[in-house]
């Protein structure tokens, strides 16, 4: 196994750690599923460095892991493979935009906005059958309104907290944010270290 590839399953496995440690601070808990927590961010912040595989088997990995340990609201196999397995494993999708200047910031935007869609498909093929419900005071009859809302309040509001939080930390972690194949480009550009 090269340096590199060592480098990046331990990266790796950090920031599933970190990410799964972050997803037991929530700030709100839904009663079927899903909280308002900066759990997503070590996830976004890896894919900001790494390809695609990589990316997406740390995602694979959290998603696993928030099933462990998180799925007790999981309705069968249907909904542990798309609340769990999918909707946090699309997340290695912001690795795609990671070459961009800001690029961390599109990927935290469209990884957000591909799990909201997994969880959307979710809440309207696998929890209709608490329809009627009422949410946040609100009683919904409408599958596919209840699904946007319910899902939408806990998705986006992760959302920011993660845009936010990388904003805060963009310029001090400036070299960290730099795709691992051009800080290896540069590295090898310099010569030996003195």
């Amino acid at each position: 196994m090269t340096q590199t590839k060592t480098r990046a399953l331990t990266e790796g496995a950090l920031m599933v750690a970190a990410a799964t440690a972050l997803s037991y601070v929530k700030l709100l808990e839904l009663p079927q599923g899903g909280s308002v927590c900066i759990g997503m961010l070590p996830i976004f912040l890896y894919c900001a460095r790494w390809g695609c595989k990589e990316s997406f088997l740390a995602s694979f990995a959290y998603g696993l892991l928030q099933l462990i340990f998180d799925g007790a609201y999981a309705w069968g196999p249907t909904s542990m493979l798309l609340d769990y397995v999918l909707a946090f494993g699309v997340l290695g999708v912001a690795c795609l935009f990671r070459k961009q200047k800001g690029g961390v910031f599109v990927g935290t935007v469209v990884g957000c906005v591909c799990r909201f869609i997994v969880h959307f498909i979710s809440g309207v093929t696998i929890y209709r059958i608490y329809e009627p419900t009422e949410v946040f005071n609100t009683t919904f009859t409408n599958p596919y309104l209840y699904s946007a809302v319910y899902n939408g309040s806990y998705v986006f509001i992760d959302m920011v907290l993660c845009l936010v939080i990388t904003a805060l930390l963009y310029r001090p972690l400036s070299r960290y944010f730099a795709p691992q194949e051009t800080v290896a480009a540069v590295k090898r550009n310099q010569g030996p270290e003195l």
